[in-house]
């Protein structure tokens, strides 16, 4: 895997393939949009969706605090997606996971979503916060465009940037970069992807599964 590293507000981060933010001077990872629960929403409205998205959510967060040393993981909103995500067989993996982890911090930014499913389950010990959360020189939220102090780390997006040739196109999940704001993709297993256009002084970097390139 190759990650990306770059400077924003005076701080070292990396972008990383796996579809997150890495701080390393807090040793910290930074997640949007997870959906914990949406593919149990859908098959609770007859939808038929596959099972496993929320073991494989845990155990891509457990493959990257393997890679790099995670004293606290920030949700930017979205956690659960729906009340249907309070299912006994998503908390009870969700609970097995926490369990392996107790001293590591979880802090989440409620989102849109999270107000409609509901705080997580106590027992999951993950500090509840509005946005902007802000721990300096970054503001930790949900929405992008909210007015906060520091640099704006956000998702709600789910950016994704399409590449194209004469003869096809490509949709990849991608960091869209400002000058005061990025917005991080979608880490989730089953979430979709909005193509976002850079607008001024925005550029972006998409990420392959394997590696993060900056396109423009």
């Amino acid at each position: 895997m190759t990650y990306r590293e770059m400077q924003l507000a005076g701080e070292t981060v990396l972008l990383l393939p796996e579809k997150a933010l890495y701080w390393p001077a807090r040793a910290m990872l930074v997640i949007a949009d997870i959906h914990f629960g949406k593919a149990a929403s859908f098959r609770a409205q007859g939808v038929p969706v596959p099972r496993g998205t929320t073991t494989e959510n845990l155990d891509a967060l457990d493959a990257l605090m393997a890679a790099h040393t995670t004293r606290e993981i920030v949700f930017l909103g979205d956690f659960l997606h729906a009340r249907a995500a309070h299912a006994s067989a998503t908390l009870t993996a969700m609970l097995a996971w926490r369990a392996r982890h107790p001293d590591l911090i979880l802090t989440l930014v409620r989102g849109n979503h999270d107000k409609h499913a509901g705080d997580p389950a106590a027992s999951l010990a993950i500090g509840m916060v509005d946005e902007p959360h802000s721990v300096a020189p970054f503001s930790f939220c949900h929405h992008p465009d909210i007015a906060a102090p520091g640099y704006v780390l956000a998702g709600h997006v789910h950016p994704v940037y399409r590449l194209s040739t004469r003869l096809d196109s490509l949709r990849l999940p991608c960091f869209l970069i400002g000058p005061t704001r990025m917005v991080l993709p979608s880490f989730g297993a089953f979430t979709g992807g909005f193509v976002v256009a850079p607008g001024a002084g925005e550029h972006v970097c998409v990420s392959s599964g394997e590696a993060v390139h900056c396109v423009r």
